[in-house]
């Protein structure tokens, strides 16, 4: 008490402020003990001005901007810097208790847990990760501890985020920092929010750049003195990802169901089979799982592209649709249409993305095997991972357009059969592709929100096989001028098939066009529950109005054939459609139905050529097993049917994968030489897995699952494994079955481990060279311990 009193008058005689910055206002008695209470100094000595102590805002709430509308969570505004927290130094001679050592960091606290703050306004509790996962734009907060009380005015404290393996100030891939008040809108900086435990510890938090590059940050907090470290320097690693909850960058979605679904969802559903036979399958996104975003990255540094580069999500998504192939660049999936999968697996049989990108990451070598909706589920698991709003869309009858003349074309000799070897051009039963969402900057005002891209490598795009961005809005209205590769996709989804039959002197000639053969029922999940929704209209005008109309011709314009529509083809009176009951199960009987109808007021005869083939679902022939010919004699209005029956040892011996069938009707009527084609796609269906949970579902306790599987063969299926997996219940497991008499019905039990509570969805899939396409889903309640 002495001392403090001694030093009190020496100071007020020199009329000069004591030593201590953090000390409170003249007048006041507060003091973290009682035995340094302040002596108020005489009235004659000259005072600085007192600042007014002012709340303000912190970092979380003026978010992108403002926190409320970045961030739903919102945040307690932290109270200014209390100078009651402040430690007096005690001064004895010249030295400074405390300031006599070097400032250093003792430890540094990102809050990184799932439940802590950080990961919480995020949206990033579900990473099974021990790392800090942010979303750019968005402040993420931090706490540095300190050996002594830390003075901003004589101490420098330095912060440093570093992305890559050379970065750079100049690239934007490392950024220096110091703590400041008041933080920079839309840059990098360090907010001060609070000093707590007498300076020892300084609250702090992080902004950044809505458009900053995504990627692994390396953040080391250090201090300096006369430009010399002190002590060694913290480093922690903190992801930083896109922010669809952030309104400046790229990829904002202003609706939360939306970004429930297309962000935070991490199943769904992919469809697949025929227009008419619509079938859905559950897929594993899996993207919170352990170690997928590690794979992610993985494969984003694997493609070479710059670090710089990152942060533009149009870029991303580009070389996103090139590495999951593995075409040209060392990508993800092997693509493999044969029917035959030595050495890998059969892309029916995966039931998510979680085994094949772990399998990626850990061999570094393209995974065995994948097609179509493979590659989309995969595309969708490492967008929704990275931040960025995805979903797979199946197309029906989507055409394949091999020369760039937004037309399929179908090559027919004199005898209206079709040219085998110059029928490049094929309609798929389904294709499945991606739709993401985010800004397009590099196109005119308009083009944003779902832009599709495509990693099933089909055609090149700039050399390599991959696909898109192309903007919805510019596929709908036919304006493929527009980058990225949306010729290839308007004829994915609005196509003309055109037949052309050889002429006696070699040429060909348009003899028919139809103009509702493509992009039927295009479908995804719909946002919030599982049903299928229908988003035909967001690719493609209603089929044969005016718009629609205006849309082929305005796209087939920028074709390989601009005067495809010189000359307008107009029907004639005798129709021909074929159909076949829904629901044909692999292993039966079934017939095929031929309908002609004769619109005219005159007799018409004809004489039709059938013919049945097995398909690959992609629209490639394997063969033809059946060919058929019949003569029939119309009278005016008259309307008949030409019924085919075929038995199940017709077909069953050269059955590949998806068990898809094409019948070719063609023909010429004798009276007006109008020209009959039709061809309809079909495919037998395959039994489901029944999934059945038996007893409760709680975390951490095991529980039991009996999946039950019926074989529809009138032959044994051989070496059957099981595939089964499910975020939050259970990691990818393969179970060996054997050999599955004909005919037969099993039941196969198994354990599993709830890890997660909520509603979780358990998927199974069938692996057998005999039967594919066989896969199921439960639903499934875990409690909380």
């Amino acid at each position: 008490l002495s001392l403090s009193l001694s030093l009190s008058s020496y100071f007020s005689r020199q009329a000069i402020p004591m030593p201590n910055s953090n000390a409170p206002p003249p007048g006041t008695e507060v003091g973290r003990r009682s035995e340094a209470a302040i002596t108020p100094a005489p009235k004659d000595t000259p005072q600085e001005p007192r600042k007014e102590q002012q709340s303000k805002k912190s970092g979380w709430q003026r978010c992108c901007p403002g926190l409320s509308s970045c961030c739903p969570c919102g945040r307690r505004s932290s109270e200014s810097y209390n100078v009651a927290d402040a430690e007096l130094e005690v001064v004895t001679g010249d030295k400074t208790e405390g300031k006599g050592e070097s400032l250093e960091v003792t430890t540094l606290d990102l809050q990184k847990g799932s439940h802590e703050v950080n990961r919480q306004r995020h949206h990033t509790a579900e990473f099974e990760s021990d790392e800090l996962i942010v979303r750019r734009g968005q402040p993420f907060q931090l706490k540095v501890n300190f050996n002594r009380a830390y003075d901003p005015q004589t101490d420098k404290l330095l912060l440093e985020m570093k992305l890559g393996d050379n970065p750079q100030p100049a690239k934007g891939t490392h950024v220096m920092l110091a703590p400041v008040e008041q933080p920079e809108r839309g840059k990098w900086c360090a907010e001060v929010l609070e000093r707590t435990g007498g300076s020892r510890c300084l609250a702090l938090a992080i902004h950044s750049p809505p458009s900053c590059p995504v990627g692994r940050y390396r953040l080391s907090v250090g201090t300096q003195a006369a430009g010399v470290v002190t002590g060694k320097k913290l480093e922690e690693a903190v992801c930083v990802l896109f922010n669809p909850w952030c309104p400046e960058d790229a990829v904002y979605m202003d609706d939360e169901k939306m970004r429930e679904e297309y962000v935070l969802n991490d199943t769904g559903r992919i469809y697949y089979g025929t227009e008419k036979q619509i079938g859905a399958r559950t897929w594993n996104f899996g993207q919170f799982s352990e170690g997928i975003l590690d794979a992610c990255l993985f494969m984003l540094d694997r493609s070479k592209m710059p670090v710089a580069g990152r942060g533009d999500a149009i870029s991303v998504v580009r070389i996103i649709s090139a590495m999951i192939n593995s075409q040209d660049d060392q990508g993800v999936l092997e693509g493999n249409w044969s029917g035959r999968y030595p050495g890998g697996t059969c892309p029916a049989a995966w039931v998510g993305s979680v085994d094949i990108l772990l399998q990626y990451h850990l061999t570094g070598k393209s995974v065995q095997y994948g097609q179509c909706w493979v590659f989309s589920g995969v595309v969708t698991t490492v967008l929704r991972c990275l931040g960025i709003p995805a979903r797979s869309v199946t197309n029906f009858d989507s055409a394949h357009d091999t020369d760039v003349s937004l037309t399929n074309d179908v090559f027919l000799d004199e005898d209206m059969k079709p040219l085998e070897h110059m029928n490049y051009d094929s309609i798929w039963n389904f294709h499945v592709w991606n739709d993401c969402w985010m800004a397009r900057p590099d196109l005119p005002a308009g083009f944003g929100g779902w832009q599709v891209i495509d990693a099933t490598p089909q055609e090149t795009s700039c050399g390599l096989y991959c696909c898109g961005p192309a903007s919805l809005v510019a596929i709908r209205n036919g304006m493929v001028y527009l980058k990225y590769d949306a010729p290839f996709i308007f004829a994915e989804v609005n196509s003309d098939k055109v037949y052309w039959q050889r002429q006696p002197d070699g040429t060909f000639q348009k003899v028919l066009v139809q103009k509702k053969a493509v992009g039927h029922q295009i479908s995804t999940k719909a946002v919030g529950s599982e049903d299928r929704e229908d988003v035909t209209d967001s690719y493609k005008f209603s089929e044969g109005t005016d718009e629609e109309r205006i849309a082929v011709e305005t796209a087939c314009r920028h074709g390989s054939r601009p005067d495809t529509y010189a000359d307008q083809w107009t029907a004639s009176d005798v129709e021909v459609t074929v159909n076949t009951d829904d629901g044909i199960i692999m292993g039966s009987d079934f017939t095929v139905t031929i309908s002609v109808a004769n619109g005219g007021s005159e007799c018409r005869s004809l004489t039709l050529f059938s013919q049945a083939a097995i398909m690959y679902y992609t629209g490639v022939a394997k063969g033809t097993f059946k060919k058929d010919k019949c003569d029939v004699l119309l009278e005016p209005r008259e309307e008949k049917e030409v019924k085919l029956v075929f038995r199940n040892d017709d077909y069953l011996e050269f059955l590949v994968d998806q068990a898809a069938m094409m019948f070719t009707v063609s023909g010429r009527v004798k009276e007006t030489g109008q020209a009959i084609v039709n061809q309809h796609g079909f495919r037998l269906r395959t039994p489901d897995l029944r999934i059945i949970p038996v007893g409760d579902a709680v975390v951490g306790k095991a529980m039991k699952v009996e999946i039950v599987l019926t074989n529809p063969l009138p032959k044994s299926l051989k070496s059957v494994v099981l595939r089964i997996e499910g975020p939050g219940l259970q990691s990818p497991r393969k179970v060996n079955i054997g050999d599955v008499p004909r005919h037969a019905t099993i039941t196969v039990t198994e354990n599993l481990v709830p890890s997660k509570p909520g509603p979780r969805k358990l998927i199974a899939s069938l692996d057998s060279q005999q039967l594919t396409q066989v896969h199921g889903v439960a639903e499934v309640m875990v409690r909380e311990s």
